[in-house]
């Protein structure tokens, strides 16, 4: 291991503002393993705002945030929210840690942990909204894509009732898998696009004076079309009416303005980056897709320069 590496593992231990867990803390190895990861609460779940942050503000997730440059700009632009990055690599949550402590941001944390695990760490409806951002889009391991049956089982642990989840990613595979799954479980697709920074994205004035309330967002986007389906999602940059005031901003800053580092690096290359905002509200289990065509979508994701990240479904 690197010295550079050593030096940030140690100054991590250093900032109040990051969680690092470990493993043994949440895994439950007792009973039959055959039933598959059995895991423990960890003491902070459903007590992030008393304990980390000293506030009732709604809380949102950053899921594989690497760097954490996302969860610290939306934290900066939306102080009125509480923001929690998530990934399992250390040496990249140095960067966003040490940023949040350098410049005090109180509405910041980190938590290093497998994606996996994270039903462990947020009780129920203590989450308003996720974010995943450019995640491994798994091409060969369906249960490993953070959008799967298995992963929003998950999410519905702790997410609010209506509570969204965000997917910006540079791979039209896993933006049509995603969709797939939620029209197969009738889940509602609040806007679409398969070119965000393209001609239509998500909140172009004709679009969006034009697109009525759809539920499950049949427009197709064979042809990058854009699809913004709910009445208060297009009037409100994607904030619920009540909600508007309060909150005071705009979507189209976080989706436009605020960049990954591998967002900015995908764009470079000229991919085309996309978008899809949805709710994960469904009674019974998650359905696999049934009509979503793996082998095609694989088959014209193209090749990449600098190839997605193999570990822990995340990047």
């Amino acid at each position: 291991m690197g010295h550079d590496k050593l030096r940030k593992f140690a100054e991590n231990e250093t900032f109040s503002c990051l969680l690092q867990p470990d493993a043994s803390a949440v895994l439950d190895k007792s009973g039959d393993p055959s039933l598959g990861l059995r895991l423990n609460d960890h003491p902070v779940k459903g007590h992030w705002n008393s304990t980390m942050f000293k506030n009732d503000q709604p809380i949102v997730l950053e899921l594989g945030c690497g760097k954490g440059e996302y969860t610290i700009d939306l934290s900066k632009r939306v102080p009125v929210n509480n923001y929690i990055g998530v990934d399992i690599k250390g040496a990249r949550l140095w960067r966003g840690a040490k940023t949040a402590t350098e410049e005090n941001l109180p509405n910041v944390a980190f938590l290093r942990t497998r994606i996996e695990f994270i039903e462990a760490f947020f009780g129920p409806g203590e989450v308003s909204e996720i974010w995943l951002t450019f995640s491994d889009p798994q091409l060969k391991s369906e249960n490993s894509r953070l959008t799967s049956p298995l992963f929003l089982e998950r999410y519905r642990k702790f997410l609010k009732p209506g509570g969204v989840i965000h997917l910006k990613t540079d791979s039209r595979f896993l933006h049509e898998y995603s969709k797939a799954v939620a029209l197969e479980n009738d889940l509602t697709i609040l806007a679409a696009t398969t070119d965000l920074y393209g001609s239509e994205g998500v909140f172009p004035p004709a679009t969006v004076a034009t697109l009525g309330h759809v539920r499950g967002g049949t427009e197709s986007e064979e042809r990058g079309e854009t699809t913004c389906c709910h009445d208060e999602f297009r009037d409100f940059g994607g904030v619920r009416g009540a909600d508007v005031e309060r909150r005071g901003y705009s979507l189209r800053a976080e989706l436009y303005e605020v960049q990954t580092f591998y967002e900015k690096m995908f764009l470079a290359q000229g991919y085309k980056i996309t978008y899809l905002a949805f709710t994960i509200d469904h009674e019974g289990p998650y359905r696999h897709p049934s009509t979503f065509d793996s082998d095609y979508w694989r088959s014209i994701e193209g090749p990449r320069r600098f190839s997605h990240s193999p570990s822990s479904s995340q990047r």
